[in-house]
Order: C-alpha cells, then sequence, then structure tokens
C-alpha cells in the first residue's frame, strides 16, 4: 500500500512539474518569436528539465526536515523516476517513427537522436546518485522553488485534485508497464503491445499497412 501511494505522489509531482515548466517554455518560445529551436538546444533544454525533475524528485524523497533520505522510499522512487524515463523515451520513439512516416514526400529537420535521449537519461540518473552521497547539494533556490510550488498547487482545491486524478492515471500506467514487463520476463511475449509498427506496403507508394500505437 505504501509503494502505491508513493507512486501515486510521483505522479502527482511529475504532472505538476510538467505544467510549471510548460510556462518556462512558453515563455521562451514567445521570447524568440516562436523560432525553431535546434537538436542542441533541445536537448539542452531537455537536460535541464530532467535535472531539475530528479532534484525536485529527490526533494520529495527526504524526511519531514528535509534533511534525511528516507531510505524506504529511495529504491522505489529510482525505479518509478527510471520506468517514467524510459516510457518518455519509448513513446519519443513512436512519435518519431510516426513523424517520419508522416514526412515521407516531404522531409523535414531531424528532431530525434536516440543517443541523445540516452545520455539525457543517464546524466540526470547519475545527478540523482549525486544527491544520495550529497544531499545538501540538491538544495538550491530553483528546486526549492519548484518543490515549495508543487506543494501549494497539490494543495489548491481544484486544480490540486486534477492533477491528483492524474496521478491516479499515472499509477495505473505504471503498474501496467511493470506487469508487462514481467509477463516478457516469465512468457517472452508483452501482455501489451507498447510498440507502433509501421510496415510500408510499396516502396514507391503513400499507402501503409494499419498500424496500432498505444502512448503511455
Amino acid at each position: 500500500m505504501e509503494l502505491l501511494q508513493l507512486i501515486f505522489k510521483l505522479g502527482v509531482v511529475f504532472a505538476i512539474f510538467s505544467f510549471i515548466w510548460g510556462f518556462f517554455e512558453l515563455t521562451a518560445k514567445l521570447l524568440t518569436n516562436g523560432r525553431s529551436k535546434t537538436m542542441v538546444e533541445i536537448y539542452v533544454i531537455k537536460a535541464l528539465k530532467y535535472a531539475f525533475l530528479v532534484d525536485v524528485t529527490f526533494l520529495f524523497s527526504l524526511d519531514k526536515t528535509q534533511e534525511i533520505v528516507d531510505l524506504n522510499n529511495l529504491i522505489p522512487t529510482i525505479l518509478v523516476v527510471l520506468v517514467y524515463f524510459i516510457g518518455k523515451l519509448q513513446n519519443k520513439q513512436n512519435n518519431a517513427v510516426l513523424f517520419q512516416v508522416m514526412q515521407q514526400q516531404n522531409p523535414t529537420e531531424k528532431r530525434f537522436d536516440l543517443r541523445a535521449e540516452i545520455a539525457v537519461i543517464i546524466v540526470a540518473l547519475s545527478l540523482f546518485a549525486v544527491f544520495i552521497f550529497y544531499p545538501e547539494s540538491s538544495k538550491n533556490p530553483m528546486s526549492v522553488w519548484f518543490h515549495e510550488s508543487i506543494i501549494s498547487i497539490e494543495h489548491t482545491a481544484i486544480i490540486g485534485f486534477i492533477f491528483k486524478v492524474i496521478g491516479f492515471f499515472f499509477l495505473v500506467s505504471l503498474l501496467t508497464k511493470m506487469l508487462n514487463a514481467l509477463v516478457v520476463i516469465l512468457t517472452g511475449k508483452p501482455f501489451i503491445q507498447t510498440r507502433s509498427r509501421f510496415i510500408k506496403k510499396d516502396q514507391s507508394s503513400d499507402d501503409f499497412d494499419d498500424f496500432e500505437e498505444i502512448n503511455e
């Protein structure tokens, strides 16, 4: 039961963090007059986003005094963060494949780099490891502001309830992925197909077979 509560809590934290971060991205877009970002800019911004997300998540794994790491929550928190990042990576891969298929007749600038995505995740998880050994390094003005803002929004009547609903669906999604992974280990076949499949009928044709996509 405590594990379910932890996953639910992290789902709420992730949702509110993404909501707040969205305002930063919107502001940056307005300041740059909607200019398209380069690949370098995309992954620098994503690295910052994941770094702050990991930082804020770590702050929520501290005890009430915000001084000592709660070991009972630490390992489950790391696993949830890992599954969350992997889910984001898989979603990005699916969207990239779909976008590539839709743009066959008019190729556009590449917006996805698998190695860069993996590198960003590794850096973020490494940062989490640093915080475990040096908890005081996780407390900077920006991360503390995120932490306090998330708590404030969570306790807001209507908006907080909406994010708790999102947290519930995050819980269901994560449990589904864990079940899928367990079934794969036991049977070698996924319980739920999570990959997009695109099969081209003819090299000179715009027609494709039906595809199935299940987002995270």
